[in-house]
């Protein structure tokens, strides 16, 4: 990850490639430039996470660092109130089991609680399911809502759409077993953000299509869609911010290999290749105006009442990939998760 722009006044890491010769040409298109106030938060996360780029050679090495640096749950939970237990359950046909961690309210409350599969980021290629704990921490504390963390498989040694799958196995686990869990089946979400929101949207597409279980809404934070990497969007970010340009071609040339940018990539790997967007749960869809996602996000969403579907978009103005969740004290930030909040109650029947 990289930050060269002079939109803003973030600060000029070193530059990854070689020499002068071999850097990569100037974006034809002017970045928009992030709110001022989201600037020290994007920067002091840049300079926390110090990984290399993300290269086809360096998957590995960043995938190890960041398994250093994120937490464990025992780490997340201490001194909130949550309870939380590891399992494994039963993965796609003929695939590996899913290791999952369930996240519950401390105090249950009377009736069934909301449910939360929840799909971590990193690209489908980092990561790991306590990259989203935090989320679901949270929702327990202030919804009272039962979660369940996905260990999905990685790319490159495991191809798209194993990644969806792995979730959708989940999700199936935690519909049949709700009432044990204490979950309300009819008001289970799935939600991720980033390859997480991408995920996401990858799994509500599986459960229309085979008629699997019912999920009550998709939240799709910042999603990583599509496998082309051909927006406006995409080529104002190029060589720096949170997630650019030369990331995303890393990450999607792991994921499809040879089969990226033709109509052989699934939708289930890539979910703006579904050609029918009909007959989904409804959507909220989230992302900041000033990343590589923006126009992904936009075109879904707009694809989504193209078809007769319910989507509720926000693009928030100089937010940077992650915004909210890095910068959450910026009106903007503060913004973003009032609207995400409110969709959870309407979502849930809390409102």
């Amino acid at each position: 990850m990289t930050v060269k722009t002079t939109t803003s006044p973030i600060r000029p890491r070193a530059p990854y490639w070689d020499d002068a010769t071999s850097a990569p040409a100037e974006p034809a298109v002017v970045p928009v430039p992030y709110d001022p106030a989201l600037v020290d938060g994007l920067q002091g996360f840049l300079d926390a996470v110090e990984v290399l780029p993300l290269l086809p050679g360096t998957i590995h090495a960043n995938r190890e660092h960041f398994a250093r640096i994120i937490p464990g749950i025992e780490v997340q939970a201490e001194g909130r109130a949550v309870t939380w237990e590891h399992r494994v359950v039963p993965g796609p046909a003929g695939q590996p089991d899913v290791e999952v961690t369930i996240v519950r309210p401390a105090a249950a409350s009377p009736g069934l609680a909301p449910g939360v599969v929840s799909i971590h980021g990193g690209g489908m290629v980092l990561g790991t399911r306590f990259f989203g704990t935090p989320e679901l921490i949270d929702l327990a504390e202030r919804f009272g809502a039962v979660g369940v963390a996905v260990e999905y498989r990685l790319a490159p040694e495991a191809p798209g759409p194993a990644q969806a799958e792995d979730c959708y196995a989940a999700l199936v686990w935690f519909a049949e077993h709700a009432a044990a869990l204490g979950v309300d089946p009819a008001r289970i979400i799935v939600s991720g953000a980033s390859a997480g929101g991408g995920l996401s949207a990858a799994v509500s597409l599986i459960a229309r299509d085979r008629q699997g279980p019912a999920i009550a809404g998709q939240l799709l934070g910042c999603p990583m869609l599509d496998d082309r990497n051909e927006t406006v969007s995409s080529f104002q970010y190029d060589g720096f911010g949170a997630w650019d340009r030369t990331n995303n071609d890393t990450a999607w040339t792991a994921i499809a290999g040879a089969a990226r940018f033709t109509d052989r990539v699934s939708p289930y790997t890539a979910p703006a290749r579904a050609s029918d967007l009909s007959s989904l749960p409804p959507a909220f869809v989230e992302v900041g105006a000033a990343e590589t996602f923006r126009d992904e996000a936009v075109a879904y969403a707009t694809r989504l009442w193209a078809a007769g579907g319910q989507a509720e978009l926000h693009v928030w103005a100089g937010g940077y990939h992650g915004f909210a969740s890095v910068s959450p004290d910026a009106e903007v930030s503060r913004a973003a998760n009032a609207a995400r909040d409110s969709w959870l109650r309407r979502i849930w029947g809390l409102a």
